[in-house]
């Protein structure tokens, strides 16, 4: 080994889901919206103007806040944007994460968290799920140097309660709370109203999931005042530009179309439903869900021969090869169509089973 690769991080990143390179593949691995982005945001591509690209963008996307702010009934001075959910919570992890106590979360949950923690040398505790894979807030009274939660929690699509979130705001009013509700809007609770109650706590949401602007990248925080200007700190001394100019102005026209969001997250909830009774009469276990995807096993059927019979069909879910959960597959909601097709492909699977 050359002596230069010595000074080379070791770190294990986070692994997406994969990404087909052919276009027949019916993908169901990433949580991705099957419905296309709001009208309004196509008119503001359109629209946008072009000249505009040669200068930078504004630093505090502020056209963007306001439109966050208008929707949230929240201040400019309480909403901080980025490039990704991701970044959002990876700035949110070193702004705010730097106690000698080990920060908490779930054993089973978003695995970029301990990424994170590697990665700036933030030691954590994981907090283990019950035997249903539910969150139990007790276990998260005790000494910590902060939290984080996805509210619901991924992959098994199970959310908290506005009690379960106050009981956990209550025990906790020391430490920094992130709450991750990139799923919030498909039947979860969302914390933003409880914002100006509770200073520690900070809310994340993405545009990926509900708003299908996964391929834009933005993310939001919302939180007290003193908490977003750190934030805004720490992404000022690295990259004051997280946010491009098409982004900002995509971003503002989705969240201001609150009716097409109802309608897409209707029909994926509906579809849930259908393919939920679906699975469950081809002897599936399904947990219940309150996200774009369902978290399922079948009673005699190993997941990975479930997921590989179905990848061999060109049809991608997601299967983890991980403690509590290698015989557990997550299934993207996609359009009734696609959802079809796969009921029709995995009936076939186990009936040959």
């Amino acid at each position: 080994m050359s002596n230069w690769e010595k000074n080379l991080r070791k770190i294990t990143p986070y692994v997406p889901g994969e990404q087909p390179k052919n276009s027949n593949i019916i993908k169901l691995n990433a949580n991705e919206n099957p419905y296309p982005p709001s009208p309004e945001v196509i008119n503001a591509l359109k629209n946008f103007d072009a000249e505009h690209l040669r200068m930078y963008p504004n630093s505090y996307s502020l056209k963007l806040k306001s439109a966050i702010a208008k929707h949230f009934k929240l201040k400019e001075s309480e909403i901080f944007v980025g490039n990704g959910s991701d970044e959002v919570i990876a700035l949110a992890f070193m702004a705010c994460f730097h106690s000698s106590k080990p920060i908490l979360f779930p054993d089973i949950t978003y695995s970029f968290y301990p990424v994170w923690c590697s990665l700036f040398n933030i030691d954590y505790q994981t907090i283990s799920l019950d035997k249903d894979f539910c969150v139990n807030i007790a276990d998260y009274n005790r000494e910590n140097g902060g939290i984080i939660l996805p509210n619901p929690n991924a992959p098994t699509g199970i959310g908290l309660c506005k009690n379960d979130m106050e009981a956990l705001f209550e025990q906790n009013k020391n430490s920094i709370i992130i709450i991750d509700e990139a799923y919030v809007d498909f039947g979860a609770y969302s914390c933003i109203e409880l914002l100006h109650k509770y200073d520690n706590v900070i809310v994340i949401q993405t545009f990926s999931k509900s708003r299908s602007l996964a391929g834009m990248r933005i993310g939001m925080a919302m939180g007290n005042e003193k908490i977003i200007q750190t934030l805004e700190a720490v992404k000022n001394s690295y990259n004051s530009y997280t946010m491009d100019s098409i982004a900002i102005e995509a971003g503002a026209a989705s969240i201001a179309d609150e009716n097409y969001l109802k309608q897409t997250c209707q029909k994926i909830i509906a579809t849930r439903q259908r393919t939920t009774k679906a699975l469950k009469n081809m002897g599936f276990h399904v947990f219940p869900s309150q996200s774009n995807f369902l978290f399922v096993t079948h009673n005699t059927i190993p997941a990975i021969e479930i997921f590989e019979k179905l990848k061999s069909d060109n049809i991608l879910i997601r299967y983890f090869n991980l403690p509590r959960i290698n015989n557990h597959l997550r299934i993207t909601i996609g359009t009734d169509e696609q959802m079809d097709i796969l009921l029709q492909h995995i009936s076939n699977i186990v009936s040959m089973s």
